[in-house]
């Protein structure tokens, strides 16, 4: 599944993978060139109604953009979890924005365009180059003053779908009105203020019934489910459960818990009567049939990347399916616990008053009597670590995703 490769510089070198960034960043200030939008007046037009074009282009590229990604998840070429979206952090994001947009008013340019107008050799791009260096070593001087700020109201990976709770079909449908909206109102503000019109073309108009098509077969199509994830992934990822890759030995766990340096979030899906028995301290007592929305809500979290997960079950059979659900929807770090909760009592629980084995009843269950639910408070839920000294095979490899480190309009 795309996007493929994921590794370019393993497929194509430093020096090739160099020369795609080269051209696709020619090719974005070139598009921007020919725009226009080297000239300042072109841009500040927009503020004064005089000039549409940065509406148009910007809306335009969304849309195409929107209509591109969508289409190919739903048509099952793209993992959308693979791409990076960046973070929501609210008020410092709206604070930014209208700091922004009163230096776009006065100098202009955005950060963007300002270096398309400086490669273009215009006095007044470089000059405003100059300035965003000044305002960024500034900036990374004095930002340890405001940093709570600078980093509160963090909302994660936030999109239209989560935010209204739609369809992406139909937050696509919204967008693309809005888009065509906004182009009307500027098209008739910039007639009103400079008497200028758009001339009128039937490509220019057919060529909106695209991203409206892409709009409605992702509405009616729907977004893969967890099961079709699953089939386009499987040649990948099933050989890892069949070289027992993915699956951890108890003392592997524990070791990971007693490291204040890495965080390890336990999904413990056996049935809640079990869970009520006995459970490992910490571990989060998930359904089966909610596991895809713990899926969502895990991809919001800034953390997620540097977290080991491990699912449970009370061997390994619900739990090698909670890993599967987990790794279609895009979640990283998953691993099984080894022998589940089953193995994890044969070897702490050996000598506690009130657990004893009993005659194994079936696949993936609890093969262990309590005297009583005390869920997490026995011994063997929370077993000191230095008093064990097991022998495993590491597996744990942390796959950390990492996003671009700069933002901006273009």
């Amino acid at each position: 599944m795309a996007p493929f490769p994921l590794d370019l510089i393993g497929l194509l070198g430093k020096t090739g993978t160099y020369l795609i960034f080269l051209a696709i960043g020619f090719g974005f200030g070139y598009a921007l060139e020919i725009s226009g939008f080297n000239k300042s007046t072109n841009l500040a037009g927009q503020f004064y109604f005089r000039d549409a074009r940065v509406v148009k282009v910007f809306f335009t590229a969304i849309v195409v953009a929107m209509s591109l990604v969508f289409l190919s998840v739903s048509l099952g070429w793209l993992d959308y979890n693979l791409i990076w979206v960046p973070p929501t952090y609210l008020w410092p994001g709206i604070l930014g924005g209208l700091i922004m947009g009163v230096g776009f008013i006065l100098g202009g340019f955005c950060p963007g365009t300002s270096v398309v107008a400086a490669a273009t050799l215009k006095i007044d791009g470089l000059v405003f180059v100059l300035g965003g260096l000044v305002g960024s070593w500034l900036f990374s001087e004095s930002e340890r003053f405001f940093s709570n700020f600078y980093f509160g109201s963090y909302y994660g990976r936030l999109t239209l779908m989560d935010v209204f709770d739609i369809s992406t079909g139909t937050a696509m449908l919204l967008v693309t009105a809005m888009a065509l909206l906004f182009f009307f109102a500027m098209e008739k503000l910039q007639i009103f203020v400079a008497d200028k019109d758009t001339p009128r073309t039937h490509s220019r108009q057919i060529a909106w019934f695209a991203p409206l098509a892409a709009s409605l077969v992702v509405l009616l199509s729907g977004p893969p489910t967890t099961a079709e994830k699953w089939e386009r992934m499987a040649a990948e990822k099933e050989p890892l459960l069949a070289k027992r890759a993915v699956q951890i030995h108890p003392g592997e766990l524990l070791d990971n818990l007693a490291d204040d340096n890495q965080p390890v979030l336990m999904l413990d899906v056996r049935p809640e009567q079990d869970y009520n028995l006995f459970h490992i301290r910490g571990a989060r007592h998930v359904r089966m049939d909610d596991l895809e929305q713990t899926a969502n809500e895990l991809l919001l979290d800034p953390g997620i990347s540097q977290t080991v997960i491990v699912v449970m079950s009370n061997d390994e059979t619900a739990a090698t399916e909670a890993w599967k659900t987990l790794v279609a929807n895009g979640v990283p770090n998953v691993y099984i616990l080894e022998g589940g909760i089953n193995n994890w009592l044969s070897i702490f629980a050996v000598a506690e008053d009130g657990i004893q084995p009993k005659v194994q009843v079936g696949d993936d269950q609890l093969n262990y009597a309590f005297s009583a639910a005390l869920g997490d408070q026995w011994e063997a839920a929370d077993p000191f670590p230095h008093e064990w000294e097991l022998e495993y095979e590491p597996k744990i490899k942390l796959e950390r995703k990492r996003g671009p480190s700069t933002g901006g309009c273009g």
